[in-house]
């Protein structure tokens, strides 16, 4: 005969203990996922939805590779690696013996040129002063002309006078050949006179085109003290290369130049970094550039260092990096797949206390950029 077993009540009482306690649970798991996505949807709605990230970033900066601007043997390097320098400082130093020897060669030739050109200007104030002579001689030539021609119209007056008595016998034959010699006489000396007016003015003809024969060598001797300057001032300025100097402030890098190494034009030598000048480029994809603007905030975590920088939105690349592309894509082509193009954009870095870490080209960089504003002014 089976006898029905009546429940344990404290059995019993447990049970309903944990259920209320895993409904608890339930509930405050639940509460606190709802607390959870209202917290973040309410920091997407306030903050998260205005804020565009990447982080493919990197520091940059402008930097400089050196280079000698004339051949020659380097005779001192004064500027170890790493280095810190100063805009003017002395870089490299190249021997500069044949540039001085080319350089004094170059002053003696504009001695020489200066010293033509003013023997020249002397030549033509004396030419000046011969042609203020010869029109004072072609005044005097006219003057003498005008009075022999007087003579000679009053010899033949004479001689026409004398003539007409001469048929009334009313003079004498002597009278009469002394006329007639007076009238040859006059006669010749007006013809002298003419050919010396004719001979002054071919004479002033003459000086004319001496006159522009040496207004040439003028401008000839002007041009060779011209180009004999331009020749020192090009000697100057190689023997002022020779000294290889920073061409702003920066840090040394790259030193490749050693002493009594000969260097060439265009041979890089060391490189100058301007490591305060130093900004961010941040390439964004293109679906979050339509709300970013210059000016906006940007935050920036830097790998190196695990701390934020403030900085501002410069500018954006008026191309994507496959426009800039040594071989850019051809989307003409079968094969064309969409990608999402990116675009560096510039990011200037506000400034920071001389104790916070130096951010150093190539520096792995988050960049967060707050669009807030731009969407508030559309």
């Amino acid at each position: 005969m089976n006898q029905a077993v009546s429940p344990d009540p404290q059995h019993t009482l447990e049970q309903i203990r944990a259920r209320r306690r895993q409904r608890l649970l339930r509930f405050g798991l639940a509460g606190g996922l709802g607390l959870l996505v209202a917290a973040y949807g309410a920091y997407w709605w306030l903050d998260g939805r205005f804020l565009e990230q990447t982080d493919d970033a990197y520091v940059r900066a402008d930097w400089a590779p050196i280079s000698a601007r004339v051949s020659g043997y380097v005779a001192e390097v004064a500027v170890a690696d790493n280095a810190t320098v100063k805009a003017g400082d002395l870089l490299v130093r190249l021997d500069a013996r044949d540039f001085r020897d080319r350089l004094r060669k170059a002053e003696a030739h504009l001695a020489v040129s200066e010293a033509a050109l003013q023997v020249q200007r002397m030549r033509l104030r004396a030419f000046v002063a011969e042609q203020e002579e010869q029109t004072h001689a072609i005044a005097r030539a006219d003057a003498e002309r005008g009075g022999s021609r007087g003579e000679a119209q009053r010899a033949e007056a004479d001689w026409q006078r004398y003539q007409h008595l001469a048929q009334w016998q009313a003079v004498s034959v002597q009278r009469m050949e002394q006329a007639r010699a007076t009238r040859i006489q006059s006669q010749a000396l007006q013809r002298a006179a003419d050919a010396e007016l004719a001979r002054q003015h071919a004479r002033k003809a003459m000086l004319e085109q001496q006159g522009k024969q040496l207004e040439a060598e003028l401008l000839q001797r002007q041009a060779d003290l011209d180009q004999a300057a331009a020749e020192a001032d090009l000697a100057r300025s190689a023997l002022a290369d020779t000294e290889i100097r920073a061409p702003f402030d920066g840090v040394v890098g790259q030193r490749k130049v050693r002493q009594q190494q000969y260097v060439t034009p265009g041979l890089p030598l060391l490189a100058v970094v301007p490591v305060a000048q130093a900004y961010v480029v941040a390439n964004f994809k293109e679906t979050q550039l339509a709300h970013m603007r210059p000016g906006q905030a940007v935050t920036l975590e830097v790998d190196t260092f695990g701390q934020h920088w403030r900085g501002t939105v410069d500018s954006v690349s008026p191309g994507s990096g496959a426009v800039f592309a040594l071989l850019p894509p051809d989307n003409a082509t079968g094969n064309f797949t969409k990608i999402v193009q990116r675009f560096p954009v510039r990011i200037q870095l506000d400034p920071e206390g001389d104790d916070s870490p130096r951010l150093l080209p190539g520096m792995s960089v988050i960049a967060t950029v707050d669009t807030r504003q731009a969407r508030h002014e559309r």
